[in-house]
């Protein structure tokens, strides 16, 4: 899920940046410290937006920089367990897939694509489904289930896991066909 989070802090501005228009140098500092950042409470965070500066700093001896109090909102991206998201895949392998979901990439295992024995093609690029006849290539849009998200501390990406295997998950062509093979068809009726 995708959150626009308003936020405080206090920033420094390096004396490198005293020229700079006081905004300018504020949304430098603020993207440096918190855009690819990944936290437990916030998520992923992609994007700093709409920041307000106080332009009253306060000098800390010892310290040539300023400090100012600058309220920001952030764009950030939270995958919830038991969500469902649609997502593109953008790596094959053969213990499974990689799904772009968001910002980030998420592991689909071959245990959790389908009902099927999953063979890998390795010139290909492709898992194929033995009795199924199905196949999963780079570019294919797949909707899935968050299973489980680990948050590490810092700049590193985590983990998210997801799932296809439940009714009205996995590739879209075979949802969309599924959907229309379980309608019940209907009968013209022809008067004479």
């Amino acid at each position: 899920m995708f959150n626009k989070i308003t936020m405080n802090d206090t920033i420094r501005i390096d004396p490198t940046r005293f020229g700079q228009p006081l905004e300018d140098a504020a949304y430098e500092e603020l993207r440096e410290k918190y855009e690819g950042l990944v936290d437990e409470e916030l998520g992923y965070v992609i994007s700093v937006v709409n920041l307000t500066v106080n332009p009253v700093g306060r000098i800390i001896p010892g310290d040539g920089g300023t400090h100012h109090p600058v309220t920001f909102s952030i764009l950030t991206f939270f995958p919830e367990l038991q969500e469902v998201m649609e997502g593109e895949v953008v790596e094959v392998a053969d213990f499974g897939t990689f799904l772009r979901i968001g910002p980030v990439d998420a592991l689909l295992h071959v245990s959790q694509l389908m009902d099927d024995f999953i063979s890998y093609d390795e010139k290909q690029g492709v898992l194929l489904g033995r009795e199924s006849g199905r196949t999963i290539q780079r570019g294919d849009l797949f909707r899935v289930r968050i299973v489980a998200v680990s948050f590490p501390r810092g700049r590193s990406s985590g983990k998210i896991g997801v799932t296809a295997r439940q009714p009205f998950l996995g590739k879209l062509e075979w949802i969309e066909k599924e959907s229309k093979d379980s309608q019940p068809q209907q009968k013209e009726v022809v008067e004479s």
